[in-house]
């Protein structure tokens, strides 16, 4: 089985007029769906990364630069992820094809290279 990671992409003013209620509601569509995939021993783990705080690296000949960033203005920001196993990248696409996010952002899927580690 390989393993692929879920990019979860959003657009952060997107959730600027997000309600609690409203909140709460998305919050249990992504339980319900990643427990039904942990429950299937597909998940094998996710996280959502908090807002803000980010910082870009870039090594350039004088050093590394750290920048804030990307800021709340954003276009697209990544906000969360999930690494699932699976047979093959069409499985994982029709796992995806299921993931909560589809109706408020875009999913960037990729498989995980091994490296010949595992």
């Amino acid at each position: 089985m390989a393993e692929f990671i879920l990019l979860l992409h959003t657009r952060p003013a997107d959730w600027q007029t997000v309600d609690v209620a409203e909140m709460q509601r998305i919050i249990a569509k992504y339980r319900a769906w990643s427990q039904d995939l942990g429950a299937k021993g597909k998940l094998k783990g996710g996280f959502k990364l908090t807002d803000g705080g980010v910082r870009q690296m870039t090594r350039t000949p004088t050093g590394v630069v750290v920048a804030d960033g990307p800021y709340a203005e954003a276009k697209d920001a990544i906000g969360g992820l999930f690494v699932l196993e699976a047979a093959d990248m069409a499985e994982a696409e029709a796992m995806a094809e299921t993931c909560p996010h589809l109706e408020m952002g875009w999913i960037e899927l990729r498989q995980v290279d091994d490296l010949g580690q595992r």
